[in-house]
């Protein structure tokens, strides 16, 4: 990265305080950041951290005035140090480009403009892959799968037979989108398995992160809907279907056919059961056990999960209870004795 602040200022569409000249190369945080490097505060809460900062440029809320260093106002700052991170992030990414020579393509593989794919990457029959997609080493591709335009799969990832992939996705290391659904039906004293003949349709501008299972439909579709974040380790079970701008945080699962609406936000280790259905907008805290279908609008928590201000309470009288208990005991002990001088009494 090189950039001046005139630059990066027009970016961001912020106004600039200082020398536009001063040439960028990297970034940091407002404490540690060195010459050459810019950095930003969310608001006037930091202001006093300019004063010491080492950067060259710093990226501040509108109205902050001039300051010892360069700076650029803009009404949300981290959103615009964010812009300039994607810069660096897309500079940084690095792959193999064009065809190399160790990978297989099967029959009937049609490649849109600038494809690259890396090496020792397998590439089944009859799969379409869309302009400027890049597919890293050593990940498999089955067949009749579609891959739409700019999608980056970074290395190991494996993409089972006829799924579908829209455009703008990013699938991180180590991720197997298509495998089985875990269906197996019991007779006597063994289960038979239930063939796994759906497939999986992931929409654009979704993110798997790494080592993320999402698996085919038993029939039909396995969705994950348009502008889905999805953190690493989570498991998402046949014929789910995750809504438009979710976030699944790391360790969540979602048991199979699974219907989640629009908006959701899935805290870490939350996990759903079979069959449910969770309404738009439902928010679920870290280790939420989900074994019934939510209304939306909902914030939940606890296992089983209910409304988060019913589940503080009762977390908070849980607290209590050692408490309760020494109580009751002593109660029951007095108790114990008047009913001892009742019985004397009657004598």
């Amino acid at each position: 990265m090189k950039i001046t602040l005139q630059e990066i200022s027009q970016i961001v569409e912020g106004k600039l305080i200082g020398d536009g000249n001063i040439v960028i190369t990297g970034v940091g945080d407002i404490e540690l950041a060195q010459p050459g490097e810019l950095s930003f505060i969310k608001d006037e809460r930091f202001k006093e951290k300019v004063y010491t900062t080492k950067a060259s440029g710093v990226i501040v809320p509108l109205g902050t005035g001039k300051l010892p260093v360069a700076t650029i106002e803009v009404p949300n700052p981290y959103l615009s140090f964010v812009k300039i991170l994607n810069i660096i992030y897309l500079e940084k990414r690095t792959f193999y480009r064009g065809i190399h020579k160790t990978a297989i393509l099967g029959k009937n593989v049609q490649l849109g403009k600038d494809v690259s794919i890396g090496a020792y990457t397998v590439v089944g029959d009859n799969v379409v892959l869309g302009d400027n997609t890049v597919i890293c080493c050593n990940v498999y591709i089955g067949d009749n799968v579609k891959i739409g335009n700019n999608t980056f799969i970074y290395p190991n990832v494996s993409i089972r037979e006829d799924t579908v992939i829209g455009n703008n996705v990013i699938i991180h290391c180590g991720s197997v989108i298509g495998s089985d659904g875990f269906g197996f039906l019991p007779e006597a004293q063994k289960y038979i398995k239930i063939p796994q003949v759906g497939k999986v349709i992931i929409e654009d501008d979704v993110e798997i992160g790494a080592n993320v299972a999402i698996d085919r439909a038993t029939v039909g579709i396995t969705l994950i809907g348009k502008g889905t974040k999805i953190d690493n380790l989570v498991h998402i079970a046949h014929n789910v279907t995750i809504g438009e701008n979710s976030i699944l945080l790391a360790h969540v699962t979602i048991g199979g056919s699974t219907k989640i609406g629009k908006h959701a936000i899935f805290s870490g280790q939350t996990g759903v059961i079979n069959g449910l259905k969770i309404g738009d907008n439902v928010t679920a805290a870290a280790r939420t056990g989900i074994l019934e279908d939510v209304p939306d609008n909902s914030i939940i928590w606890g296992m089983p999960a209910g409304p988060l201000t019913q589940q503080k309470k009762i977390f908070l009288s849980l607290r209590k209870l050692p408490e309760m208990v020494k109580k009751v005991k002593l109660l029951e002990q007095k108790l114990e004795l008047l009913e001892k001088e009742i019985k004397s009494i009657k004598k």
